[in-house]
Formats: structure tokens, sequence, C-alpha cells
């Protein structure tokens, strides 16, 4: 009776989702306290809930102020030398301006953001694409590559996959580093290849060399904010950010609280102005850290009431335990594409923590379930899904139809996803 509950909960979340019934933030809290209730739980349910929210605090804390970090030194005009390095690098040569195009879109996606992904480096290249006759779809796809394999314990899945499966987020992305790499040396070379492609049509030597790479335009809110001569203090300050995170030395909540304040000590050190970048950042940090709140009720409900663990028990009864193994490897393979279904609130609040409970029966750690679905559900998937506001913001800003982005896009990806599970299964990252 528990399962059948539990899996009822689950059904339920995901058909309200995914039909745009409820909102995730409410069909997170409203339907396990609706299924609760039914169970039998309404006195218990404020323990589980707050045992729920207790384990996500540490989650959330880091993301607020991770936002708050990248956002405060992008103000300031950390990634401008970049950006401006890359566009006077590649030239007018397609065969160059394909994979700095996805080079530009990897280094800024170290915020995590898609939308500020696309909202810099689709206006930046798009007039030199457009001078030289190239394929927007190129620009699209070549955004969305190096975006996509970006996979960074700050992002929104990473959090997400760490928030329901209860395992620290660095454990699950620093294994993956070096397939992540070899991920972005797919990307580069495929992009070369579509760049090198894109001058057979264009005819070698036709398309205009001489025109001048386009300069990025800053507003003047824009180029009030920016601080040049902070520029190495910031750079300094993020890889210390950064390695201290990946290394362990302290919880990654702390490091970004700390980088987060020296950022505005440094480059905002009016009160007044401190004060106003955070107001900037507040709403992309609350609209996150509010949905990892309630899924610290949806995930804290199921797992205290035993409905997860009894929906898992059920299952494994019907699970062959030979096959167990490949869970993680079989969902690496499979993630990208579900991204097409699923949006990342519903799959990894509510698919996830029902598929790692089964794999963990059968002898499967969950850091392994979460890494699979890292691999390629909404991080190579988000670019490309029609269930995430950044796809539409990346085609309306190349000018590209969606269906036209989606088929152009999709096998490249999708090969990004295979190339990083590959990589995961002969690095010993995944087990086979």
């Amino acid at each position: 009776m528990l399962a059948l509950l539990g899996l009822g909960t689950v059904v339920v979340l995901l058909a309200v989702i995914l039909t745009r019934r409820m909102s995730p933030l409410v069909a997170l809290i409203v339907v396990p306290l609706g299924a609760a209730l039914l169970g039998g739980f309404g006195r218990e349910a404020g323990k589980f809930v707050a045992t729920g929210l207790e384990s996500m605090a540490p989650l959330v804390a880091m993301f607020v102020f991770a936002i708050l970090f990248f956002g405060v030194v992008t103000d300031a005009g950390l990634f401008d030398p970049v950006v401006g390095r890359i566009l006077r690098s590649v030239g007018t040569r397609p065969s160059w301006i394909v994979p700095g195009t996805a080079l530009l879109a990897a280094l800024v996606h170290l915020d995590g953001s898609g939308a500020v992904t696309f909202l810099v480096v689709v206006p930046a290249l798009l007039p030199l694409y457009e001078a030289l006759g190239m394929d927007r779809r190129l620009l699209a796809c070549a955004a969305a590559m190096g975006a996509g394999v970006m996979v960074v314990p700050w992002g929104g899945p990473a959090l997400r996959a760490a928030a329901a499966l209860k395992v620290p987020v660095t454990a699950i992305v620093k294994p993956m580093m070096p397939a992540l790499a070899v991920g972005l040396l797919y990307v580069f070379g495929a992009a070369y290849a579509l760049g090198r492609r894109e001058e057979g049509r264009l005819g070698r030597g036709e398309h205009r060399l001489g025109i001048a790479g386009p300069t990025p335009e800053l507003t003047e809110e824009q180029r009030a904010l920016r601080r040049p001569g902070n520029l190495w203090m910031n750079a300094v300050l993020v890889l210390v950010v950064i390695g201290v995170m990946v290394s362990n030395l302290v919880p990654p909540a702390l490091a970004f609280m700390a980088g987060a304040a020296l950022a505005l000590l440094v480059n905002y050190p009016d009160p007044a102005q401190q004060r106003q970048r955070v107001d900037a950042h507040a709403k992309a940090a609350l609209m996150i850290a509010s949905i990892l709140l309630a899924a610290g009720v949806f995930t804290g409900i199921l797992q205290g009431s035993g409905m997860l663990a009894a929906m898992a028990r059920a299952a494994v009864d019907h699970v062959p335990a030979g096959l167990a193994r490949h869970v993680p490897v079989a969902l690496g393979l499979v993630a990208m594409p579900l991204s097409l279904v699923f949006d990342p609130d519903s799959f990894y609040l509510g698919f996830l923590p029902v598929v790692a409970e089964v794999s963990g029966l059968l002898g499967v750690r969950p850091v392994h379930v979460a890494q699979g679905a890292l691999l390629g559900q909404m991080t190579t998937g988000f670019p490309v899904s029609p269930l995430t506001p950044a796809t539409f913001l990346l085609v309306g800003l190349t000018g590209v139809d969606l269906a036209d982005h989606q088929k152009f896009s999709i096998p490249f990806l999708w090969g990004a996803s295979v190339v990083m599970t590959i990589a995961c299964v002969a690095l010993g990252v995944l087990p086979l």
C-alpha cells in the first residue's frame, strides 16, 4: 500500500508539472503534503519536512552565494577581456569562428546560467555570422555545445541531483572533470569540422576576409559597473574560490559566501552599491533556491514516510540484479534525449530518486546514478529542450526556427553526451 501511495505521488507530481497544471514550486509542496495526509502521516509530516529542509540548507546557501559571486565579478567586467580576445582571435574564417563560439560559450557558462551565456555570446557574434553569410544554425549549435558540456557544481542540474539523492555536489562533479574535458575536446573538434564544412559551402577564399570582427558594446549602466582596475584581483579570487571548493578545504557554501563578500568589498565598497548588486541578482538566486527548498518538502516526506523505500523494494523484485550495475551507463546514454520530455525539476526531483533507490538496493551507488544523469539531462540537453526558457532565448536571438535548431543540433549534443559517457567508463568514473 505504501509503495502504491509513493508511486501515485511521483506520477501525480510529474503529471502536474509536465502538463503545466502547477508550477514546480507549488507541486513540490502541495503533492507530497497531500500524499502524507492520505497516508495518515499528518502529525509526522512537519518532522519529515524539517529533516528535508535541513538537508537542503547547504545547497541553497551554496547556490545563492554562487549566483551573487559570479554576478558581481561579471558586473565588474571579469569576462570582458576574454570575450574581446576571442572575438579578435577568430578572425573571419568559419573554421575558427565556430570553435571560438563554442569556447566563448563554455567560458561564459562558468556562471551556470544558460540564459546569461546566450545573452553574451549571440549578440557578440551574430553580426560576424551575418556579415560573412554564415548559417546561423552554426551559431546556435556551437553556443549550445559549449554551454552544454560545462557541468559545474553550482549549476542547476548538479544541485538538483545532489539535493534529490543526498550526495555532496562535489562528490558528483569532481570525478567527472576529466570526462568533461574529453567532452570539450569533442565540442571543439565538431565545431572545427562544422566550420570547415561552412567554408566549403561559402567557397574557400571567397568569403569576405577583410571584414573586421565585432566589438562588444556596453550599455551606460554596464560601463558604470565595470572595474577594469580590479581585473586581476577578480580573476585570482575566482580561481581561489573554485580551487577551495573543489579541493573540499571548506564547505562549498562557505567558499562562495566568503567569495561573494570579498567580491563586493573589492569592487563596490560603498554599502549602497553593495545592496544594489545584491538586489540585481536576487531574482535569479531566489528562483532556484525556492525550488530546492520545495524539493526538501518532497524528498523529506517521501523518505521520512518510507514511501521511497517501499517503492524501491517493490521494484527490486522485477529488476534482474545483473542489469542493475548498468543503470548509470544506460542513463548516461539516454539522458540527453530525456531532456526533451522531462524538465529538470520533474526529472531530478521526481524521477531520479526512485531510480537511485531501486539501483541502491541492488548495489549501485547513488553518486553513479547522479553522474549518469548529469551526462546529458538538462546539461547537453537543455539548449534544445522545449521545456527550458533558455532554448527559446537562443533561437530567438539567432533567428533560427526551433525545429531547425533541434534537427541540426541534437545529433551533435547527443554525440557529446555519448562521448562523455564512454569517457566516464574508460576512466573508471562509472562502472560498466
